[in-house]
């Protein structure tokens, strides 16, 4: 019950192991990357406490070493301070360039060790093991590393390529419901990006995911990851076509700078309604079909997902604050803010050309039914 996804990038190319079991198989999984049987592994209070000895048992099934290191949970953590911990204790623990870094939590854990690995003494293998939906689906895979900064999410960073990922779904088991909906957030944007077929799938048979249904787990995620390679492969470092993994997040990391990383919006619950705005805005500029707005928002609400900006808890920056925090992003091309619409569901594209003031009428709109 296990599938196998391959990242054809050359020389840094890599597999992504999908199913249950797979920390029990970690060791034998993880063997042939390593020059001398010893892996270093950073991980979270959270994640630790529930898996850290599965991951080790796996390991040592391989006669693998460990040293391990646990970071404090939450978006936080992704700052200056913890990178600098991650780094210094790497060295103390003398990691060398062959060996390999174990990434053992969600989006926070493989984007920060991620980038830890991609500096410490100019590069040093890394391996993803994914431990959220929202990081099996796609942070852990495409090599974006990095930290947040009080100026915006994710601008400081690097491109680096795991070795190998390995999701095992039989852990997202143990996800909060809020948790697993969030990373959800991430799964339907790949529908709404370019694949109109799983997005109706995803109609069909996305409560059965949620529900604990491991046949449709499997294929939420090999199906996200597919395409997530299928773009990485073209367009490795964001030059074009891989913006479009962006849908959403213009608004997401907008709205998770207004409520300052917290947990008042988690990133994949900011990407589903990120996803709900930009079809909005497309919709009111004659790009898409007028109902594509209200079709998703409906499968958002019967999952049970964060869809509108009435959805967020606490205050707001008004819809000119929100505009100021979107222009910090970097999708910013000279002074232009670069937007992912869509011309139907399955069908974003990449502009520029997009009316300020129309989005501005649109956030206020939707602040006011706040």
């Amino acid at each position: 019950m296990q599938e196998t996804v391959h990242v054809g990038l050359g020389d840094r190319a890599y597999d992504i192991h999908i199913g249950p079991g797979l920390l029990a198989r970690s060791g034998d999984l993880i063997a042939p990357l390593l020059k001398r049987k010893r892996v270093a592994v950073v991980s979270d209070e959270n994640v630790a406490a529930l898996h850290l000895d599965a991951l080790k048992s796996g390991l040592q099934n391989a006669d693998i070493e460990m040293v391990s290191m646990v970071l404090p949970a939450g978006e936080a953590t992704k700052s200056w301070p913890h990178f600098t911990t991650t780094v210094e204790w790497l060295l103390e623990q003398k990691v060398e360039r062959n060996d390999v870094v174990l990434a053992f939590g969600g989006g926070v854990i493989g984007d920060l060790v991620g980038f830890a690995a991609a500096v410490l003494r100019r590069g040093v293998r890394f391996v993803q093991v994914p431990t959220s939906l929202l990081a099996q689906v796609d942070s852990s895979v495409g090599g974006k590393t990095g930290i947040n900064s009080p100026y915006g999410k994710n601008l400081i960073g690097a491109f680096h390529q795991p070795s190998l990922v390995l999701a095992d779904t039989e852990v997202l088991g143990t996800l909060t419901e809020r948790d697993f909906l969030a990373g959800y957030g991430e799964v339907v944007k790949y529908g709404l990006l370019g694949d109109f077929k799983f997005f109706q799938w995803l109609e069909e048979n996305a409560s059965r995911a949620a529900a604990g249904d491991m046949e449709a787990r499997i294929y939420a995620v090999k199906r996200s990851v597919e395409m997530k390679a299928e773009i990485v492969e073209r367009d490795e470092t964001e030059q074009g076509d891989r913006a479009l993994l962006n849908l959403g997040h213009t608004f997401c990391h907008a709205l998770e700078a207004a409520t300052s990383y917290s947990d008042r919006l988690l990133h994949g619950e900011g990407v589903a309604i990120g996803c709900a705005l930009a079809f909005e805005v497309s919709a009111r500029m004659g790009l898409s079909p007028q109902e594509d707005p209200s079709r998703i928002r409906a499968h958002l609400r019967e999952m049970g997902t964060k869809v509108d900006l009435s959805d967020i808890p606490g205050d707001l920056p008004d819809a000119d604050g929100l505009l100021e925090l979107m222009a910090q992003d970097k999708k910013v091309v000279a002074g232009k803010l670069n937007f992912i619409l869509a011309r139907g569901i399955g069908q974003a594209f990449v502009t520029s050309e997009v009316d300020r003031d129309l989005v501005r009428r649109v956030l206020q709109e939707a602040l006011a039914a706040r």
